[in-house]
């Protein structure tokens, strides 16, 4: 009598491909971080910090807390490399239940809601070239109507119907195959990161001929005061650049995937967050170059980088931005599309998610009912929310889950001190820790400075307590306990 167990048996039937190379998992992890916020954000921070000297500081400040997250899950990657990456990590580190949490909150909010929100972006952008995309264009419009005390649009914009229609046309089309997705990734990331390339150069050949203004320079630290009110200012205005940064673990989710994934997962989430902070600030720096900061902060619907190139080029400027931008967010959900489908499809795998999104097309070996359900959720939160409110959710829960991970990674060299790990984090303990205190400093000055959409964030992540142990029961109610045991373990 054969004694496997459903599980058991899509577990032997339903191995991915390995086929994604080092080239390959750094344009995802860039591809993945550049999506809209670096032509947008700036706007926002720059009112918060008040001074063109601590807007360059908050993208230096989150380049490098980005570069140390990532050094320091190169160790974790080389050392699980299966697909749900940082779920695997949370798992094998604190317990089923942290992992279980991460993955509830990624696919609520986290990678769902930042894909809507760069779905929505990408919209908005195309709208420069087809003015019947707009979000004053409705398809439907049924007026509002009142929900608890907030008044709820019941409308329907070509706006919103072209980013589900991008959702879903990527996550169809990463059903066929990791390669055809890979191949969309490397192109479109080639694009965008030549494009942002394209506008520091505009900008350095611009500046070498107009001098820099007196005021700008007298000004440029804005009589900030270095004291823990700074400081406390300083770690809120991270927001921005860290939602812009954000994704870069993605490529720890296809670790089933990648050949040679002890080398190529630590080498490509240095190299991809390196080269990408590092533009990320030389684009801050030719904002502050090219336009007085009081345009930064008041951006027309906050697109700086387009102010910018229309300074430098006129109305041509404003084209090639519109470009730069759709390419730019149509690589970007690509890429967490890609992604964000094999961490959904590791927790069905552990029976904590509905069995179907575990099952692997026979013939693309993909993971196709997940990447449907990613689609199908990221288009209904199109319909809600801003842009500015799925920004403050996401970033607060991405946070914890990061300080959780690196906590894992102590965890295991205290529990598995004789693990193989194939790469050791670079400056061990000491950058791990020193991420650990700042991340939770921020967390604080979210949780009193944006407090309601702070303690969102949160609820969602405490929501998942309950429909874990839902999980449990159900799974304990499929299976007798010697095949529970043996699903643990694996």
């Amino acid at each position: 009598m054969d004694s496997k167990s459903p599980d058991d048996a899509l577990r032997a039937s339903s191995s991915f491909v390995k086929s994604l190379g080092l080239f390959d998992c750094t344009t995802i992890v860039m591809g993945s971080m550049i999506g809209s916020g670096i032509f947008i954000v700036a706007a926002e921070i720059a009112r918060e910090v008040r001074s063109p000297g601590l807007l360059l500081l908050s993208w230096v400040i989150s380049g490098v807390m980005t570069v140390a997250a990532a050094i320091t899950y190169g160790e974790l990657a080389a050392m699980m490399p299966r697909a749900g990456g940082q779920y695997v990590y949370l798992r094998e580190a604190l317990g089923p239940l942290f992992g279980f949490l991460y993955g509830w909150t990624l696919f609520l909010v986290i990678q769902t809601g930042t894909i809507a929100a760069v779905a929505v972006a990408f919209g908005k952008f195309l709208g420069v070239f087809f003015p019947w995309v707009s979000n004053q264009n409705y398809l439907v419009n049924l007026g509002t109507r009142s929900l608890a005390g907030h008044s709820v649009s019941l409308a329907f914009s070509t706006q919103q119907f072209v980013a589900i229609l991008a959702l879903v046309g990527l996550g169809v089309a990463n059903i066929f195959g990791v390669r055809t997705g890979a191949r969309v990734q490397n192109i479109f990331t080639s694009l965008k990161v030549l494009a942002l390339l394209g506008l520091v150069a505009a900008g350095w050949w611009w500046a070498s001929r107009h001098p820099l203004a007196e005021s700008s320079t007298r000004s440029f630290w804005g009589g900030a005061h270095w004291n823990l009110a700074t400081l406390t200012v300083l770690s809120v205005a991270l927001v921005g650049p860290l939602f812009s940064s954000d994704a870069w673990n993605n490529v720890t989710f296809t670790g089933e995937e990648i050949v040679n994934p002890q080398r190529n997962l630590p080498l490509a989430l240095l190299l991809g967050t390196t080269a990408v902070c590092a533009i990320y600030f030389f684009c801050n720096w030719i904002y502050l170059r090219v336009l007085p900061f009081y345009a930064i902060q008041h951006a027309p619907d906050d697109r700086v980088a387009t102010a910018a190139m229309k300074t430098m080029l006129g109305g041509k400027g404003v084209e090639l931005m519109a470009v730069a931008i759709v390419v730019s967010t149509f690589g970007c959900i690509n890429g967490m599309t890609l992604a964000g489908a094999r961490v959904y499809y590791a927790m069905a795998r552990d029976g904590l998610f509905f069995q179907r999104v575990a099952s692997v097309n026979s013939k693309y070996r993909t993971p196709a009912v997940s990447l449907l359900v990613q689609a199908v959720w990221a288009s209904l939160l199109t319909l809600t929310g801003t842009y500015n409110d799925l920004l403050d959710y996401v970033i607060f829960a991405v946070m914890l889950f990061y300080i959780l991970t690196i906590l894992g990674l102590f965890r295991l060299r205290r529990t598995r001190p004789n693990a193989p790990r194939p790469y050791r984090a670079w400056g061990y303990p000491i950058i791990p820790a020193l991420y650990i205190a700042f991340a939770l400093f921020v967390e604080w000055a979210l949780l009193t400075h944006k407090a309601a959409r702070s303690a969102a964030g949160l609820g969602i992540v405490a929501m998942g307590v309950p429909v874990y142990y839902g999980w449990r029961r159900k799974r304990a109610r499929s299976f007798p306990p010697e095949q529970r045991s043996v699903q643990e373990e694996s």
